[in-house]
Formats: structure tokens, C-alpha cells, sequence
């Protein structure tokens, strides 16, 4: 089940990609010839108007073939000849449908929930040592910890893993009024449980609300900017070296993530929960990733777009579109053998698992 959601997720998220390129240039009048599913020779085909609309043998990628994408072409529709700002929104397009796409998936998710628990203190433990008047108090709603957003109330515990240590900066927000806390000492305690043994813990809850239509939109949205969030962090511990190429996953690995968290859950009911909200993570992912000023990647096409605008503006001339070409061409080089590599490491490590 797990394999046939990966391969159809991914078939989703390219389709509606694309479409949402395919979209914003009919709107901006731009002559699109080809809006391909998936890729490889022909299976169906039919011309409408002037766009040709195809579905192909090899159930990976797709595309939307515009007229005068690569520069060259003096069709007074061409890509290149758009506005830039209609450019803009064009290549732009694709993401926001991922984005959207996975807004979507996690009203799926939380559609069904009857409360959320919002990273508010409530029910201060007795002997709570970070409680206090110069610490946490009931009612405080935890803003950020150690300059991160607390989006959802799993980020708390999950911000203070990342950076580790017992010393955290903490902002809160107390009355209306935001109350921060320099180099707190986030202390743990034993603390009893109902049924007579003891743990380890802050000695605070965090409080819940009922699933309304406001809550509920509230806790969607905050969770699309969790991953948002995630993505960021993720390429800063890349970039960093707190992370390597063994951390990175492709398909393979998604896969076999997909697998185990399907395994895992308790019903079938929540394994097909928890692959729409793994698809969710991946849709949001896709988006962000895809904006990356990264050379072939569309926000590399964007920055590309918005540097080219201020020359031309700037010196009155029309810098030759092949200079770009070559750009995004050896971009998608090295992109393909960064896939591959990660594809081999991928399945070297399931063999070898």
C-alpha cells in the first residue's frame, strides 16, 4: 500500500506542478504547446487549440513545454517575451500548487480531530522548578525558544533537542504582554504518575481546545510553516556539517519511511492517516525546495529572472537568454548526479539494512 501511495503521491505532486505552471501561463497569455503527464513516448495525445495534451509511457515527471522558455522564439506570446512580473508568477506557479497541495492533505488529517493542544502552560505541577515569578506560569503561551517559533506544541520539546544543553532563551506571551526569559535553565524533576511510578519531566502540561473550523484552520496553517520551518533547519545542518549526504533520502528512502510509519500505525484507518500526513510533508517540502535559487530548479529561473530584469532595466540591453541556458543546463547536470547518488546510497543501505 505504502509503495502504491509513494508512486501515486509523487504522480500528484508533478501533475499538479506542472498544472499550476500550465495555469498561470494560459492566464498570463502565454502560448503553451505541450502539457505532458509523465514522460517517455506517447500513449495518448490530443490537440486542443494550440496546446498539444499527452499522457506518457513512464510513470515519472511531466512537464509544461511553453513556447520560448529557453529564449529564442519570436512568437509575441513566447515565455520570454512575457511581462517579467507575469514570468514571475508563472514560474512561481508550480510550488504554490504543491503548497496548496499540501494545505489540503492536512485539513485531511486534522479534519477528523475533536481538540488541539496548543503550546499554552496549564496544570503547573507542585515542585515544577521552572515555575515561578521569574519562570513559567499558568496561562503563558510559549512564542519561541531559542528564537525559534513554536508553531505547534510538539515544537517545543523538538527545538530544545535540536539545540541541546540545559540553558535556553525563552519568549512568552503573559497577559498580552511578551515576557522573555535569557539563558533559563529548562530543569527536569520526577514527577508522579496515576499509576504510582514516576518520570522525568518539566512538571507542566500544555493545555486543549476543541477542534472548531477556526482552530482548525489555525493548527493547518501553523503545521504548513512547522515544515517550512523543518526544511530550513534541515539545510542549515547541511550546510553547517551537522548533517551529510548519509542524512539526505530520495524515493528509495521515502519509500521505506512511508513503509515503516504504515507498519507502525495501529489501523488501517491511521496508516492511511499517517501516509496522507507524511504526503502533506513531502507536498510543503516539494514546494520549498523547488523555490531554492538553485540553477534549473524554478527558483534558480527566478533569481536568474529578477537579476536579468534590473541589468536590462539598468543598461538597456537584452542579455542573450543562452547565457542562462547554459546555467540551467549544467545545474540539471549536477542535480541528476546528486539524485543518482542519493538513489545508490538509498538502496546500498537497504541492501546492506
Amino acid at each position: 500500500m505504502s509503495i502504491l501511495f509513494a508512486i501515486a503521491l509523487f504522480s500528484l505532486l508533478i501533475f499538479l506542478h506542472e498544472l499550476g505552471h500550465f495555469v498561470a501561463a494560459k492566464l498570463s497569455g502565454v502560448r503553451v504547446n505541450e502539457f505532458s503527464m509523465f514522460m517517455g513516448p506517447a500513449i495518448w495525445k490530443k490537440q486542443k487549440g494550440e496546446t498539444l495534451y499527452s499522457i506518457r509511457c513512464i510513470p515519472v515527471g511531466g512537464y509544461c513545454a511553453m513556447e520560448g522558455e529557453d529564449g529564442g522564439s519570436d512568437d509575441p506570446r513566447s515565455f520570454d517575451r512575457a511581462a517579467w512580473w507575469k514570468r514571475l508568477i508563472i514560474l512561481a506557479a508550480g510550488s504554490l500548487m504543491n503548497f496548496l497541495t499540501g494545505l489540503v492533505l492536512l485539513v485531511l488529517c486534522f479534519s477528523t480531530e475533536r481538540q488541539f493542544i496548543l503550546p499554552v502552560v496549564t496544570q503547573i505541577e507542585e515542585g515544577c522548578a521552572i515555575a515561578g515569578e521569574k519562570g513559567v506560569q499558568e496561562g503563558d503561551r510559549i512564542l519561541e525558544v531559542d528564537g525559534e517559533r513554536i508553531y505547534v506544541y510538539s515544537d517545543f520539546q523538538m527545538i530544545l533537542n535540536l539545540n541541546g544543553g540545559e540553558n535556553h532563551d525563552l519568549v512568552l506571551l503573559r497577559d498580552g504582554q511578551r515576557v522573555e526569559l535569557k539563558d533559563f535553565a529548562m530543569v527536569k524533576g520526577e514527577f508522579p504518575n496515576e499509576d504510582g511510578s514516576t518520570s522525568l519531566r518539566y512538571g507542566f502540561t500544555f493545555s486543549q481546545v476543541p477542534a472548531s473550523f477556526t482552530e482548525t484552520v489555525k493548527y493547518v496553517w501553523n503545521s504548513a510553516l512547522d515544515i517550512v520551518r523543518m526544511v530550513r533547519l534541515s539545510l542549515k545542518m547541511l550546510l553547517t556539517g551537522q548533517a551529510g549526504i548519509r542524512d539526505v533520502g530520495g524515493p528509495v528512502m521515502i519509500v521505506q519511511q512511508m513503509t515503516q510509519v504504515a507498519e507502525a500505525s495501529a489501523t488501517t484507518y491511521y496508516a492511511i492517516m499517517n501516509l496522507v500526513s507524511f504526503g502533506a510533508f513531502i507536498a510543503i517540502n516539494l514546494a520549498v525546495m523547488n523555490l531554492l535559487p538553485i540553477p534549473a530548479l524554478d527558483g534558480g529561473r527566478i533569481v536568474c529572472l529578477l537579476i536579468t530584469t534590473l541589468v536590462e532595466a539598468s543598461t538597456h540591453e537584452k542579455i542573450n537568454p543562452k547565457y542562462e541556458g547554459y546555467l540551467h543546463g549544467v545545474g540539471m547536470i549536477l542535480l541528476l548526479a546528486l539524485m543518482a547518488l542519493i538513489m545508490f546510497k538509498d538502496i546500498f543501505v537497504l541492501i546492506k539494512g
